[in-house]
């Protein structure tokens, strides 16, 4: 569990540290370099990132206890993704590239998607794994025996009963090949 958590956080850093590259040029506007507002840009994406990924990891923690976030959480969260994505497709959009749209809109996707995929996944692995160890606690059902199967069997029989494989089924819900020994170990006893 813990490497499909790290292995989403992963990416989604690496789609965070693709789009803020794109979100400053943004910002920036133009501005010249080295200048007070180029270096102001730099502070855009990883402000949004940040409340994101604050966002991301409260969702997680909460589903890890099974409570459900409310409306403004999932309005935050669309919101930064939102704007990440605009601003990070804003200049392809502006030169009408294709080409720049689709590589501009992989990664906020990307994010997004892993964003929205991350606590869910979390929730219900954890619920995987919740109930794998509650099922490793239980000790392992004994299988029943001959004299078991046997015991069940002559206690089910009445005088009026002809012991037959099927009746030896129906009675102690054996299988099949252990039937027709059950019901002549019985036929003998009489």
């Amino acid at each position: 569990m813990k490497d499909v958590d790290r292995l989403c956080w992963a990416g989604i850093l690496l789609g965070l540290a693709f789009t803020m590259t794109n979100v400053q040029q943004f910002a920036a506007a133009g501005s010249p370099l080295w200048s007070l507002e180029w270096f102001a840009a730099w502070l855009l994406d990883p402000m949004v990132s940040l409340v994101l990924l604050a966002i991301l990891r409260a969702e997680q923690v909460a589903a890890r206890r099974g409570i459900r976030m409310g409306g403004w959480v999932r309005t935050a969260k669309w919101f930064t993704l939102g704007a990440t994505y605009v601003m990070n497709t804003w200049g392809a959009f502006a030169v009408a590239s294709p080409a720049l749209v689709v590589l501009h809109s992989v990664p906020p996707l990307v994010v997004f998607v892993a964003a929205e995929a991350v606590t869910e996944l979390r929730d219900k692995l954890g619920t995987v794994f919740t109930n794998a160890s509650a099922g490793a606690e239980r000790p392992p059902a004994r299988r029943t025996s001959f004299a078991d199967y046997l015991a069940v069997a002559r206690a089910a029989r009445t005088p009026d009963v002809t012991v037959t494989p099927a009746w030896v089924r129906e009675v102690t819900g054996c299988s099949r090949g252990l039937s027709p020994r059950l019901a002549a170990t019985l036929r003998a006893e009489r």
